[in-house]
């Protein structure tokens, strides 16, 4: 994507009112951002956002709310809706925690402290590539590794989803985006997420290292395609 051209569609989803207002009027006023949804609890926004399936590109999003949690909303998002990158900003920062957030699936982890012009950066690297580490949570990351940990062994039924693979085979077969999406009756989205998690999981840059990854692990047969 190109940031120079695109606005970045935000939601914030806080407890604290105060706060919510602030990061609304700063981001509301930067030519990079809109915001397009704020909430005061995860039931608030979940239950709006069905009315904003497409729009949201990055939540910001705080950790410690009464009833449902960042956490529980964050795991939500990530069945439900894999297309929308939360950034999870707590008063609850700790760096040890990175390695759980990013099971839980976020894409950044913030303190609330941080000012609203790095967050704003923040929020451009993770709109771009989809993931934004601190340094210090970068040393703590490789200190939670076992010094003898094994090489991974990955195999298909644990390293993907059933619609991932299934995806997976429909880009193989040069479908588009928008093929896939009317084939399986989900959104184009949707489909773009999917996708940059496979991406992601398997570790290439592009829809041709999918391909070959696909082709080398067998989860396709190359004589059923039809590669120009």
């Amino acid at each position: 994507m190109n940031l120079d051209t695109s606005i970045i569609q935000l939601a914030i989803v806080d407890d604290e009112q105060l706060i919510v207002k602030l990061l609304e009027g700063f981001f509301s006023q930067q030519a990079e951002t809109e915001v397009v949804l704020s909430a005061f609890s995860g039931e608030e926004f979940l239950e709006r956002l069905a009315d904003f399936p497409n729009k949201i590109d990055v939540l910001l999003l705080d950790m410690r709310m009464k009833k449902l949690d960042g956490i529980e909303v964050t795991s939500f998002l990530k069945e439900q809706y894999p297309a929308i990158h939360v950034i999870v900003i707590s008063s609850h920062y700790k760096k040890s925690f990175m390695g759980y957030m990013l099971k839980t699936g976020v894409s950044a982890f913030l303190p609330k402290g941080i000012l609203p012009q790095q967050l704003l950066e923040v929020i451009k690297a993770v709109y771009e590539k989809g993931y934004y580490f601190l340094p210090e949570q970068v040393d703590v990351m490789r200190t939670q590794i076992a010094p003898k940990a094994p090489k991974p062994k990955f195999s298909l039924e644990t390293t993907f989803t059933a619609r991932e693979k299934e995806i997976l085979q429909l880009i193989c077969q040069q479908k588009t985006a928008q093929e896939i999406a009317d084939k399986l009756f989900i959104t184009k989205r949707t489909v773009e997420g999917h996708k940059n998690n496979l991406l992601s999981k398997i570790g290439v840059k592009n829809t041709a290292g999918l391909i070959i990854y696909a082709i080398k692990e067998k989860i396709v047969d190359v004589n059923s395609l039809h590669i120009l």
